[in-house]
């Protein structure tokens, strides 16, 4: 199977929604000729033009507002907001309309709207850039929250989402973006609520998302030296969650630490520490962990930053400690 980068199948996903359907396009700052910036390929704008691949003015407020006017009115948008963090420029647009709209409407209207994003440390862009955001949005009913990867997942989840009839949040990791994997030519959608398994273990079951699957990944190989087997899960979507899969897992081997780059407190993983906590205690034989970034703005500091994320070091202290290894 051919191997593209995550940048590459985000690209391949939008230019295949968009031949498919012509009410798809593209609105963001610099996604024309520039070719959105961490993708930086022009693909669309020269076979779409201006009309479907729209360069936007610096107003995450009105991209957003834009984007639902054109969804309610049966278009299907994919909005891109350069940074996570700059969503909250849009916070009224997004959580008090857009997620509330077509309930407020008795279902009498869609909103097939996806909002592409960026997040995530590690590139040295300090505090107002590499925050990792997705549980705010995980919190309001009305918005499915997803987060790929790999670019397998980025591809196929994608296009389910611009397929969607509902506001859909799509989290981008930035260090994901070079990447490369296998992807099919032939076209997949990936389902919304279906984590995959993608390592197999029996002694740990570790829940990672977006950038922390590789981490966890590479932190199971130098685990497995030392005769740990941990059994790695990416949920792939935080809202809807998997409930079944991870449950299952836990059954299996007892222990769960979930790991993500967001701040600890009120990150995701105390959602998921919560429901295994609610429906399956009787499965565990410890308690449940949780390793996020630690509680404080992301430094610019190189040395600082890799010292407040979570890394492959930190995820193989906390699973030998709930081994008692």
């Amino acid at each position: 199977m051919r191997e593209i980068t995550f940048g590459e199948a985000v690209v391949e996903a939008l230019y295949e929604e968009m031949k498919r359907d012509e009410r798809v396009f593209l609105m963001g700052e610099d996604v024309g000729p520039f070719g959105m910036v961490y993708i930086a390929n022009p693909k669309l704008w020269k076979e779409f033009g201006d009309e479907r691949v729209r360069d936007t003015p610096i107003s995450e407020n009105a991209i957003i507002g834009y984007a639902l006017g054109a969804a309610v009115m049966g278009m299907r948008p994919v909005a891109e907001i350069m940074f996570s963090d700059l969503l909250m420029e849009a916070m009224d647009q997004i959580v008090n309309q857009t997620a509330k709209i077509r309930y407020m409407f008795g279902g009498n209207i869609k909103v097939p709207m996806t909002i592409r994003t960026s997040l995530g440390g590690l590139r040295r862009a300090a505090a107002q850039h590499s925050q990792n955001l997705e549980a705010f949005f995980a919190h309001v009913p009305g918005l499915k929250v997803v987060m790929p990867s790999s670019p397998y997942n980025a591809k196929g989840l994608l296009k389910t989402a611009i397929r969607d009839d509902n506001p859909v949040m799509f989290f981008e990791h930035q260090q994901l973006m070079r990447i490369k994997g296998p992807v099919p030519e032939e076209e997949y959608l990936i389902p919304f609520g279906q984590a995959d398994v993608i390592r197999q273990g029996k002694d740990v079951t570790v829940i990672a998302t977006s950038l922390m699957v590789s981490k966890t990944l590479n932190a199971a190989l130098e685990l497995e030296k030392k005769g740990i087997q941990i059994e790695v899960i990416d949920p792939r979507t935080i809202n809807p969650l998997d409930k079944k899969t991870i449950l299952k897992s836990v059954q299996k081997t007892g222990r769960l630490l979930v790991v993500h780059q967001a701040c600890k407190t009120g990150g995701f993983g105390a959602e998921i520490a919560a429901m295994v906590a609610e429906e399956g205690f009787e499965y565990l034989v410890g308690p449940v962990r949780r390793l996020g970034s630690l509680d404080v703005p992301v430094p610019f500091s190189p040395k600082l930053e890799d010292y407040v994320l979570p890394n492959e070091g930190k995820i193989v202290k906390e699973v030998m400690e709930m081994v008692g290894a």
